[in-house]
């Protein structure tokens, strides 16, 4: 198990890996070994994954989500295999961890009487300037 939070943590099987060849530095290197990696989640159908959190991680992922609700994440970064299997889950890992935190609710609130009669006083300063800057009115 792949621990997230506390209270959530993925089973190794749930993600599925691909790995293709990277564009970058690597000299020749690059044109023979498969080393990016194409990491795949499903979120809709994971079983460790609550229905709030699955949202929010939808919500989140973007553009890396397809419509079937699988998380797509491409790492490239390094040169070698096993280092962007790391990246890819740290990062798919890091996503989860930001999903699984409940975004606080906003209160409405009112401004104070004195914000209010700032703006007002300010609003009628400008006005006055805007006059004193007209053309002279002619008699």
């Amino acid at each position: 198990m792949i621990p997230v939070t506390a209270t959530i943590s993925l089973d190794p099987r749930e993600i599925e890996e691909t790995f293709v060849r990277a564009a970058g530095p690597g000299g020749q290197n690059v044109n023979k070994v498969a080393t990016a990696v194409e990491l795949r989640f499903d979120a809709l159908r994971s079983p460790s994954l609550p229905a709030p959190v699955i949202t929010r991680l939808l919500r989140l992922a973007g553009r890396r989500a397809t419509k079937d609700g699988v998380v797509v994440l491409s790492a490239q970064r390094f040169r070698t295999q096993e280092a962007n299997r790391a990246d890819a889950l740290a990062r798919l890992v890091e996503l989860i961890r930001q999903a699984a935190v409940e975004p606080k609710r906003r209160r409405a609130t009112r401004p104070t009487a004195g914000s209010v009669k700032r703006r007002l006083e300010a609003k009628a300063k400008s006005g006055a300037v805007k006059r004193l800057r007209a053309r002279p009115e002619a008699d």
